[in-house]
């Protein structure tokens, strides 16, 4: 009997982990979208200490609004109430912190008001997968770029560029990344994927971002790798690469 109650407890899964799958969302790539808009505009602008109550707000409202879209497509509140009641109050306090630090941020509220209300939308529809509420996402993200910069007192000019960079990146990796997996095989989404990347280098050279050699090799895998059945951990591994000299170019940029 001790044998079996032994064997037992070994595969229950540790409370730590439990806890951490119950509060950290499973989007792994949602944390390159996170992290390399503000990055780029850190790196760009200089830090400045107000950059780091930016990125606490900017996680928490992440959190946060993953945790509401599930609620309203769920249509169950009392499932995601624990999440809701740690990073609303997180959020709060943190948003309200960096606004009396820089009340100029407020500029960017309607914009993200409305794309949020975008990804409610596809959240009561069930349709948070959809490719325009993708789209809004990346926009979210690249915005960050700007709002880094704001806070810092730097002019929205001085990055740009990287903005442009982030954007044409994230952007394209919504086409790319259906094409591995969700829509794999599609013909359409394989020629929409391609075709965004072959604009997007030209709009790159002709931005005079120094990003070309990037998305040569973007467009390139855009065209070659759909062609393999590949496993999406592999296919995230591709992007993180991807994204990490997305970074280096874009800070390059200015």
């Amino acid at each position: 009997m001790r044998t079996e109650n032994i064997t037992a407890d070994a595969r229950r899964p540790p409370t730590r982990r439990k806890t951490v799958r119950q509060f950290v969302p499973p989007q792994h790539g949602a944390w390159a979208m996170l992290l390399v808009p503000w990055s780029a505009a850190v790196l760009v602008t200089g830090f400045r200490w107000t950059h780091l109550p930016l990125l606490g707000v900017w996680i928490a409202g992440y959190l946060l609004s993953y945790y509401v879209l599930q609620a309203i497509k769920t249509r169950r509140l009392s499932r995601f109430k624990p999440q809701l009641l740690l990073y609303g109050p997180t959020t709060a306090a943190l948003g309200l912190l960096v606004v009396v630090i820089r009340p100029a941020l407020l500029v960017y509220a309607p914009a993200y008001a409305l794309l949020l209300a975008l990804n409610v939308l596809y959240a009561r529809r069930r349709q948070d997968r959809a490719l325009l509420n993708d789209l809004a996402s990346v926009v979210q993200s690249c915005l960050m770029v700007f709002v880094a910069a704001t806070i810092a007192g730097v002019s929205v000019s001085h990055v740009t560029s990287a903005f442009t960079a982030v954007l044409l990146y994230f952007a394209g990796t919504v086409l790319y990344v259906k094409t591995m997996i969700r829509e794999r095989g599609k013909a359409p989404y394989q020629w929409a994927s391609v075709i965004y990347h072959v604009l997007a280098l030209g709009i790159a050279a002709f931005l005079s971002i120094p990003t070309g050699a990037v998305f040569v090799l973007l467009l390139i895998r855009s065209a070659l790798l759909p062609r393999y059945r590949m496993a999406p951990k592999h296919v995230g591994i591709i992007e993180i690469v991807a994204s990490i000299l997305v970074l280096i170019t874009a800070v390059g940029a200015e």
